[in-house]
């Protein structure tokens, strides 16, 4: 959603929307598993004349090397005969695409089945679901996705180790820059790019800062509802790399891209408010912590290991979940500790929130706020307790979250309270698709085997 008051809300608004700023070609966009943008390009005449657009089922539901399953359950949920699945816009998610050469407006759409049933393994359904559980009881989830990145050279050869990019000065970063004013605006000019795009399409950006890592950043959004901060970091990561690659480098939202660097983390700040007040559930009258913050803590704890595959999607998303690399390594709970997996920052009652740091950069923005919210969800539904806070250094814990792909899948196919909420057939989807990944992976030899195993065993 479009959080700009003058967004359209109605096809009628969109078209006159389209009308007042001269727009000649639409991108139609999907979200996939993946969080890549899949649709068609087309004429303004034509999407005016034809919304039924369609493409394959299958599009929304393959891997990140754009495999599919060739048998299995998969096709239990999915059409054998490749059907075409109906997408709708979305009015109030348009926004101009600020670096088209020509007047170009994209626009997020929903995925339909011909019965008009929701498609429920795309992305953008699963997180409506999930809000929807929220509605049903009265509540409005509020989230604040902080969104770590790293802008690097430019890479044509996947075989060679990413490099920090060349600044102004014409050096490269050496050494670790946490916070350093200075070490932003060694890439003003990409900045003021990004910033200026960011501004056309209406994203709520709010702070950037340089993170632990070198050429490591980080961008923080206002508070919205999900659905809206889930379209705004979907649109964000298309557009900061586009604005890296014109000025000659590639912006990258891996987990873990340099060996010798920090991971990139997507925390996600939480709240619920009640519909029917507004009021923070978090927290009592007297400002006091509430039993919905507790028992929402304790959802996160006794749900987010088995759910770890849904936000660390990647072989690569678990070299960040390492001890002492700036993640979290398990999902003990704290106040203002940036030790744990799961943080309470202070904050006045009515701000109180929850912080996920579980989440990669690489996740996919619509599944990690579903995944998140669904936790949070099952913790109130069931009125679970959290562990006593962790009042020092979370990383001396045991670890409690998977080490692999392949053990998050195991664990995350065998927790139905998570298949409940989030859709059995998305939950059959998602880890047949990311079962191939990891099995694509296992055919790969790695430099480290060459170098340690070859001579030595």
């Amino acid at each position: 959603m479009n959080t700009d008051v003058t967004a359209p809300k109605t096809f009628a608004q969109l078209e006159a929307w389209l009308n007042e700023r001269n727009v000649t070609e639409i991108e139609c966009l999907v979200p996939d598993l993946t969080g890549v943008a899949r649709g068609k390009i087309l004429p303004r005449e034509k999407f005016t004349e034809d919304r039924g657009m369609r493409l394959p089922e299958v599009v929304v539901a393959g891997s990140v090397t754009g495999n599919f399953p060739e048998e299995g359950p998969y096709y239990d949920v999915i059409s054998t005969v490749d059907k075409d699945m109906h997408l709708r816009p979305d009015p109030t998610t348009v926004r101009l695409v600020p670096w088209a050469a020509d007047p170009t407006a994209q626009i997020i759409h929903d995925c339909h089945f011909a019965s008009g049933r929701t498609v429920p393994y795309a992305p953008r359904s699963v997180l409506k679901r999930v809000v929807a559980l929220y509605e049903d009881e009265g509540l409005l989830p509020i989230v604040a996705p902080e969104l770590e990145f790293y802008l690097v050279e430019r890479n044509a050869d996947p075989d060679l180790p990413l490099k920090a990019p060349i600044g102004r000065s014409g050096r490269a970063e050496t050494s670790r820059q946490a916070y350093s004013i200075d070490a932003v605006n060694e890439f003003d000019p990409l900045f003021e790019d990004m910033y200026d795009y960011c501004e056309k399409m209406n994203l709520n950006v709010d702070t950037l800062i340089h993170e632990l890592g070198a050429g490591q950043m980080e961008i923080n959004f206002f508070h919205s509802d999900p659905l809206s901060l889930a379209d705004e970091v979907f649109f964000f990561k298309r557009t900061v790399r586009e604005a890296a690659m014109r000025h000659n480098m590639f912006a990258t939202f891996m987990a873990k891209p340099i060996a010798t660097e920090p991971g990139s983390a997507m925390h996600i700040h939480q709240s619920i408010l009640s519909a029917k007040t507004g009021r923070n559930i978090f927290s009592k009258k007297d400002g006091s912590p509430s039993p919905a913050f507790f028992h929402y803590i304790g959802g996160l704890q006794r749900y987010i290991p088995a759910a770890t595959a849904l936000v660390a999607p990647y072989v690569n998303s678990y070299r960040r979940l390492a001890k002492y690399t700036a993640a979290p390594i398990n999902i003990e709970w704290g106040q203002d500790n940036r030790t744990v997996g799961i943080r309470s920052p202070i904050s006045t009652p009515d701000a109180r929130r929850v912080e996920n740091r579980v989440i990669g950069s690489d996740a996919n923005p619509y599944i990690s706020m579903a995944m998140t919210l669904a936790c949070g969800y099952l913790g109130m539904k069931q009125k679970l307790k959290p562990k006593p806070e962790m009042k020092g250094d979370g990383y001396k814990s045991p670890y409690a979250l998977p080490r692999s792909l392949g053990e998050a899948l195991d664990w995350l196919r065998n927790e139905p309270e998570l298949a409940q909420v989030l859709g059995k057939e998305f939950i059959t989807v998602y880890t047949e698709v990311k079962e191939i990944e990891y099995s694509e992976f296992m055919k790969v030899i790695s430099p480290w085997e060459r170098e340690h195993l070859l001579l030595h065993v």
